[in-house]
């Protein structure tokens, strides 16, 4: 499966804040409810969009779209991995996405990938939804940055939910 292309810089802003607010405490064992992530979320992707250009200014109205593909869905960060990342002849970053599912049934994945620079910084974002794997099976897909980035490119999952 292919990234959502400029549509999936929205998802992953969202998703990057749903991770953000599930993976911030205030020192409690509080679990923030949907309402709290999504509010959460709508807040921290309007904040990146306006850090982030008009690349990722889009990023706040695609990803409540993008997102409610995964209603209801669970935390499954550590049931995916990705691969190297290379650069294509267009110059845009692609990662190998790879998505366990542990469930006993069917189920899918949106996988959000961060493209960053050597030193961390945020380069590109893109949502991935890996589709109807088969319980105890894998699912894989392919992440494209929505746009050529250069130098070191890195990757690593900003969040993946189970629906």
């Amino acid at each position: 499966m292919a990234g959502l292309g400029g549509r999936g810089a929205a998802g992953a802003a969202l998703a990057l804040v749903m991770v953000s607010a599930a993976g911030c405490g205030n020192g409690s064992r509080h679990s923030p409810t949907p309402a709290e992530q999504a509010a959460s979320a709508a807040s921290a992707a309007a904040s990146l969009a306006a850090r982030g250009g008009d690349a990722l200014a889009s990023a706040s109205a695609e990803a409540g779209r993008r997102l409610d593909e995964a209603k209801g869905g669970l935390n499954a960060k550590d049931q995916v991995s990705l691969g190297a990342v290379t650069l294509d002849g267009d110059g845009r970053a692609t990662t190998t996405v790879s998505a366990r599912n542990t469930a006993s049934a069917a189920k899918s994945f949106a996988v959000q990938v961060n493209f960053t620079d050597g030193g961390g910084n945020l380069l590109d974002v893109v949502v991935l939804l890996v589709k109807d794997v088969a319980a105890h099976g894998s699912g894989h897909g392919t992440a494209r940055s929505n746009r050529r980035l250069h130098g070191e490119v890195r990757a690593n999952v900003g969040t993946a939910l189970r629906y």
